[in-house]
């Protein structure tokens, strides 16, 4: 099955900004959620497309090149869930790796296949991560920057729309990343309010809109 997207509208320059369905048993994925939130919306002079991925190998990418193809975002921010996680995690490297601990939604578990053959062993996020954080921080939302994206479905996406964005020719400007979010008080802890990581995926976005160089390392205490 597919999962759900919601429809494009207007025809202002894009951000897309991706959610997946539930997974693991639980009823809810508060990275589809605060998507949700965030679709139509107006950041700088772009206006957010929400659009759901499903928790599926191969799959997701399948829907998340049709997004791309569709929409040709200037900017590409994918959302995941990470359970033990009580930061926005900005990632900064999407590894050629499948390692499944658990079963995606269609039943699928592979163990140490890659995202794409042939492909390079890792791709960095083209966003402006350290700058974002700074951003985060200064709104007062806990943010982190990760060294690791996993191994499941979020780091699978992440890959393939680091590949696309490395060898389409028509994504060439666009710049991509992936951040994971951690669950609602509701789904347990540590857990952090969905108004928080709506606000906190906003001011993201923002700021990689703003921001043409990051900020370079040493130039802060930032990790």
């Amino acid at each position: 099955m597919v999962a759900a997207t919601v429809p494009s509208v207007g025809r202002f320059p894009t951000v897309l900004v991706t959610g997946f369905e539930p997974f693991g048993g639980r009823e809810i994925n508060p990275s589809w959620m605060a998507v949700q939130a965030l679709h139509g919306r107006i950041v700088g002079d772009h206006r957010i497309i929400g659009a759901q991925l499903p928790t599926v190998f191969d799959q997701s990418l399948t829907s998340l090149r049709a997004l791309l193809l569709h929409h040709r975002p200037d900017l590409v921010l994918c959302v995941g869930q990470a359970g033990g996680r009580a930061a926005l995690s900005l990632e900064r490297i999407a590894i050629n790796v499948n390692d499944a601990r658990i079963a995606d939604n269609a039943g699928s578990k592979p163990v140490d296949t890659p995202v794409i053959a042939g492909g390079p062993a890792a791709y960095f996020t083209t966003l402006p991560i350290k700058a974002m954080l700074q951003s985060l921080i200064d709104a007062g939302i806990n943010a982190e920057v990760s060294q690791t994206a996993g191994t499941f479905v979020c780091n699978h996406v992440f890959y393939g729309l680091m590949h696309e964005v490395a060898t389409q020719p028509r994504l060439r400007h666009t710049r991509a990343g992936l951040v994971h979010v951690p669950l609602l008080p509701s789904q347990g802890q540590p857990s952090m309010r969905l108004d928080e990581i709506v606000e906190g995926l906003r001011v993201g976005v923002a700021c990689a809109l703003a921001t043409v160089t990051d900020i370079r390392k040493g130039a802060g205490a930032l990790n």
